[in-house]
């Protein structure tokens, strides 16, 4: 354990043990355009008006920076890609060249991250019509970036066949707005307000992934599943769309202390139904759905409170 990941713990340590309520925390979520952000502000609120503690959602970089974050000591919660947990526990991919992170634990999956492309290019049908066209693909190392690739590769389709741009949600909405570029991967919860904004203004197509690619993509990436996008989830979007998701997922600093942690799952999968009224994705919370992920262990306060309705799930001391 690092020095300043040790100085955090014993702070924490002294606030709870002299009874001090209203410690505070951070919760790193996304950019401002992604559902991250506009969920974790909610799920902070329902944390801070439940709990003892202030715990305060802030937009990051999304799911490696939160990752790292934690491990810095900066933050003690945050959102991420189920897929870049899974690297950064294993060193893989985005985490091979700093090595593994295991600094967190999953608190609980919220809801079905839906890989989406979308593009205003009437020549763009199918991800195979990619090659030659100028697509953003995320962040280099970002959650969007492989998972852009892994369709990319299934597809049989290199960047040295596209014109890739790097590019946030919010950006990729004016690129593909000003006719900079001629696609975009959009890896959030459907509806996310990037699309939706760009669908109501001027129009967009959603791309399906479906088929023998998709079979392909989850043969290869089995941390993917099916999921349809359905008609209506979009500004003019008539038909049900057909694509791959990996899950939403809440993490929280591996040294947090256990009560700590059990409260804080406690304030959100308590108090699911509230919590729908405010955000779409709400409708996903559930017990069943947060203790979906495998591949990463669970905090042990978390692991309570899904004992607690009957759910076990693998803890790592």
């Amino acid at each position: 354990m690092n020095k300043k990941r040790l100085l955090c713990l014993i702070v924490s340590c002294i606030l709870m043990l002299c009874g001090c309520a209203g410690q505070r925390m951070m919760m790193g979520t996304g950019g401002t355009a992604g559902t991250y952000y506009a969920f974790g502000g909610i799920l902070a609120q329902y944390m801070k008006n439940n709990t003892d503690y202030s715990v305060t959602a802030v937009s990051t970089a999304a799911s490696k920076a939160n990752i790292q974050s934690i491990g810095d000591g900066d933050y003690q919660m945050g959102f991420t890609q189920s897929d870049v947990m899974s690297y950064a526990w294993e060193g893989s991919k985005s985490f091979e060249k700093d090595g593994p992170c295991r600094d967190f634990r999953v608190m609980g999956a919220l809801y079905a991250e839906t890989v989406q492309l979308i593009t205003m290019d009437d020549d763009i049908k199918s991800v195979y019509d990619l090659k030659g066209k100028s697509v953003s693909i995320g962040a280099p190392g970002s959650g969007v970036y492989f998972n852009a690739i892994d369709v990319l590769d299934a597809a049989g389709i290199t960047l040295d066949d596209i014109y890739p741009q790097y590019q946030s949600f919010d950006d990729s909405k004016e690129a593909l707005k000003d006719g900079q570029i001629d696609a975009a991967f959009i890896v959030a919860g459907a509806p996310t307000s990037a699309i939706t904004e760009l669908a109501t203004t001027n129009g967009v197509d959603l791309i399906p992934v479906d088929g023998e690619l998709r079979e392909k993509i989850m043969n290869s990436c089995p941390y993917y599943a099916a999921l349809q996008i359905p008609a209506g989830t979009y500004p003019g979007q008539d038909n049900d769309i057909e694509t791959i998701t990996i899950m939403a997922t809440m993490i929280v600093d591996a040294d947090l202390d256990e009560e700590v942690v059990y409260q804080l799952t406690k304030a959100i999968f308590d108090h699911t139904e509230e919590i729908a009224k405010e955000h779409a994705k709400g409708a996903e919370l559930s017990p069943e759905n947060a203790t979906s992920v495998t591949s990463v262990p669970f905090h042990k306060g978390a692991a309570r409170y899904f004992a607690e309705k009957g759910i076990t799930v693998e803890t790592y001391d």
